[in-house]
């Protein structure tokens, strides 16, 4: 068991690092970062109530990519949620 994982506790450079990427990402789909974390936290709490999940490391992105029958790129979410138990509460 490393360091981080004693305490639970991201390092300061992490969690700069983790905002910095919703920044990004929010700017290139024109979603507020305050919209991202409030996707995020709806989506931690509607699969909570099926399965125990890690809402600390959850991450979800959205990106622009060509779906077939549109022209032009849409918005796309991703999410990389992670499942400690696949039982519901």
């Amino acid at each position: 068991m490393g360091f981080k994982n004693f305490f639970g506790r991201k390092k300061s450079r992490e969690i700069a690092k983790d905002r910095l990427k919703i920044l990004l990402i929010s700017d290139r789909v024109n979603c507020s970062p305050e919209m991202m974390e409030m996707i995020k936290t709806d989506i931690a709490k509607v699969i909570s109530k099926y399965m125990k999940i890690d809402t600390e490391s959850m991450e979800i992105q959205i990106s622009k990519t060509g779906v077939k029958g549109h022209e032009s790129k849409v918005p796309t979410l991703y999410a990389n949620i992670p499942i400690l138990d696949l039982h519901s509460k």
